[in-house]
């Protein structure tokens, strides 16, 4: 086994220890891994996480089912557009765009370096929604849950297209949506979007099955690694201080954002 391949395999350790420390966050690890580190072209890529993270997520779904922090209602008004949304995207979408997206002078883009720099800005976007800390968004005690589908179905079909797009959960698009239009309480919110999380993922992932030749054996592993470590991020996260755990993160996401745009066109 290659030093790389070793340090992929450890690194799907930590994503899902992250995932489990802050209820998201794995497809902003697990993407760059799967391409920069284990060489799978961007495509391959963000399928991959799409199975990894629907997996994963699943985990800290069933439990959060368990404690009651799952709003099912809200669930399928926003899952069921997420889901038609990723799943279109990856079986029609991402199948069909050229080798070379344009041309800058004599800059080529080329659909890798496409997908990876909007994976890029997502992080971007998601690195501002952890430093900023959407806790402080609404007062759980005093909000009364309003069901608006038809905004709800129409940011669902957005953002499950942009996680599509580019193999992401899409927590932190997620969560903002519940909390500010549905008006979940932050607890359940996070519960209620790992379950959307894992069910969009995974449909998501059954529209690469006819288009990439998937290496089971990998996936596999690397998956049940990832499971490993988001059972031991929800077991520290009882003993670690979440709020400053998810700014920290937030910069190192930050930087990894910034360091991907520079890398694809520099």
């Amino acid at each position: 086994m290659e030093t790389n391949e070793i340090l992929g395999y450890l690194a799907s350790v930590i994503a899902g220890i992250i995932m489990g420390l802050i209820g998201g966050g794995g497809s902003i690890l697990s993407v760059p891994i799967l391409v920069y580190l284990l060489g799978f072209n961007p495509i391959v890529g963000t399928a991959y996480s799409l199975f990894v993270v629907g997996a994963t997520s699943t985990v800290g779904a069933f439990q959060s089912l368990r404690q009651g922090l799952v709003d099912l209602k809200a669930a399928l008004i926003f899952a069921i557009p997420s889901i038609i949304g990723v799943y279109l995207t990856r079986r029609y979408v991402v199948p069909i765009l050229p080798d070379i997206m344009f041309t800058v002078g004599d800059f080529k883009v080329t659909s890798g370096i496409f997908i990876m720099i909007v994976f890029a800005i997502v992080m971007l976007m998601a690195s501002y929604s952890m430093i900023s800390d959407k806790r402080r968004l609404i007062n759980d005690t005093d909000q009364t849950i309003d069901y608006n589908a038809v905004t709800v179905f129409i940011l669902g079909l957005l953002t499950g297209t942009i996680s599509g797009f580019v193999g992401a959960g899409g927590g932190f698009l997620n969560i903002p949506v519940l909390v500010l239009f549905v008006k979940l309480p932050m607890k359940k919110a996070i519960g209620t979007s790992l379950f959307i999380i894992s069910m969009k993922s995974l449909i998501g992932f059954l529209g690469d099955l006819k288009t990439i030749d998937i290496d089971w054996n990998f996936l596999l592993s690397f998956t049940v690694l990832s499971i490993i470590g988001i059972i031991l991020g929800l077991y520290f996260s009882k003993f670690i201080d979440e709020k400053k755990l998810k700014k920290g993160f937030g910069y190192f996401t930050l930087i990894m954002g910034g360091y991907i745009i520079w890398k694809e066109i520099f």
